[in-house]
């Protein structure tokens, strides 16, 4: 998983509630579990004007030029700014993996479902909770161009006027990201024990590793 010290990045604003994982990737994509490929159907129904469906090449598809991912200001975006309860609906590791292959490291919002929430720690992104006379704050600011400098170490977020707001992540979560680990990474971490272990068990319970015939 790619470390997370710093963005600096043109922001999207979302302004939407309650947007649960299959307007974030609709059902029809889940059938793979590749973590990858899933950027260019992210939030498909409202990006698109026609029925995707994996495997698609979404160059020429017609697209809603309303949506905020197709202005091109805001492309390249990767932070989202967004309104309460994201992430809501079914629990799909696969919502996380669209934002993050998009090119999403941060989202912040008032509020966040809290499966989805614990999903973005696991794959590099950084779920802010932020009150919500704040998030509105930022939606006014956030006009074409609009940039925020988030620092996880030093956990704030720096506006274009230079003032700062601060912003609560678990420590451990906060850990994990800074150092790029998720679950297996943080596992790895312990691989001298573990592979010190197997060879002591192989000693010990040598029946255990034997060939079935």
């Amino acid at each position: 998983m790619e470390k997370f010290v710093t963005v600096k990045s043109t922001v999207a604003p979302l302004n939407r509630a309650n947007v649960d994982t299959d307007a974030i990737i609709p059902k029809q994509f889940l059938k793979s579990i590749e973590r990858v490929g899933f950027g260019p159907y992210l939030f498909d129904e409202w990006r698109y004007l026609d029925h995707g469906e994996p495997g698609m090449d979404c160059t020429n598809r017609p697209i809603n030029e309303s949506f905020v991912l197709n202005q091109e200001a805001y492309k390249s975006s990767k932070v989202l700014l967004t309104r309460a309860n994201f992430g809501c609906g079914s629990s799909r590791e696969h919502a996380p993996w669209a934002l993050q292959d998009y090119g999403f490291r941060v989202i912040i919002a008032p509020s966040f479902a809290d499966i989805f929430f614990n999903n973005c720690f696991k794959n590099g992104i950084l779920p802010i909770v932020l009150a919500e006379d704040v998030v509105n704050t930022l939606f006014d600011e956030c006009k074409e161009g609009y940039e925020l400098t988030v620092d996880l170490a030093a956990q704030t977020i720096t506006k274009p006027n230079g003032d700062s707001i601060e912003f609560d992540v678990d420590p451990f979560r906060k850990h994990c990201l800074l150092n790029g680990l998720d679950d297996i990474g943080i596992t790895l971490q312990d691989e001298a024990m573990i592979h010190s272990f197997e060879e002591k068990r192989r000693v010990e319970r040598p029946w255990l590793f034997a060939d079935i015939k």
